[in-house]
Formats: C-alpha cells, structure tokens, sequence
C-alpha cells in the first residue's frame, strides 16, 4: 500500500465519499485512538479538514469535542474544539478504515461515522454555516493552535 492510497482513503472518510446516498453530508469519519495494550483512550468525530505535513509526519485534524446544545442552537466552543497532530510511523488501509502507529506507540482508526459521531458531525455541518468565510477559511487551514473571536 502506497503513502498515496492510505491518504486518499483518509481524505475521503473525512469528506463523507463513502456516503450510502452519494451526498457526502450524510457521512464522514470518527477518530479511535488506542494505548498500547489495546484499550480505547479516546474517540470523537472528525471535521471534514485536514492537512498533511510530509516533512513531519504528521496530519492535522479537528476532533469534534466542545460541542452542546445551547438557546442558540448547538455550538461549538472553538478554543476547545483544536487542531490536534497525529504523527504517524506508518499507516496502511484495512477493511475501508485507516489504521496508523503513532510515534507515541498509541495506534488510531479513522474509520467511517455512525451514531452519535455522525450525529455530531451534523451539529458540526449546521455550526461551521453560521461561520463568516474568513472565519471557515481560517478553521480549515489547521495552522493555529488558539482560537481568537467569536465562539471561542
């Protein structure tokens, strides 16, 4: 499996190309990461943006979390809803979902969204359409670890 095939798929899941209906809203990708010996220390869906950085091996993603129902509709708090970097030492596609060793000896999946994920990720779709361009374009360039303006 070619860096090219495994990142395609990445690519993909996050897009929502996978979608049963063909409308890629109504997919999207989630976020599994395990410790070493196997258990689940973290799981969230995952914003439709990402970026590679070849140099370091790394992709920077948005994990959904921050997220709550509020008098406004549902909101995100983007202070808390960051970029996070995976740094991979490999990666490979099993079964349709990425699989990927971290340097840190943790292994994360990022597989396709159902449930509560892909529900999230619909809250999220709804969220990011009350964002100015100029705000939307600076979330998906994935280059800032804080988050100054409104919804922070």
């Amino acid at each position: 499996m070619t860096a090219q095939q495994w990142r395609q798929r990445f690519s993909d899941l996050l897009a929502g190309n996978h979608s049963a209906t063909g409308d890629p809203v109504d997919a999207g990708a989630r976020l599994i990461v395990f410790d070493p010996d196997g258990e689940e220390v973290f799981r969230a869906a995952l914003a439709r943006h990402h970026r590679f950085v070849d140099e370091d091996r790394a992709v920077w993603i948005r994990p959904l979390v921050g997220g709550q129902d509020t008098l406004d509709g549902y909101m995100f708090n983007l202070g808390v809803t960051r970029r996070r970097a995976l740094e991979w030492e490999d990666a490979q596609v099993v079964d349709g979902i990425v699989e990927m060793n971290l340097v840190t000896g943790q292994r994360a999946r990022v597989e396709p969204a159902d449930g509560a994920d892909l529900e999230e990720l619909a809250c999220w779709d709804d969220f990011t359409d009350r964002l100015t361009p100029e705000e939307d374009t600076a979330l998906r360039r994935l280059d800032a670890d804080s988050w100054q303006g409104r919804y922070a």
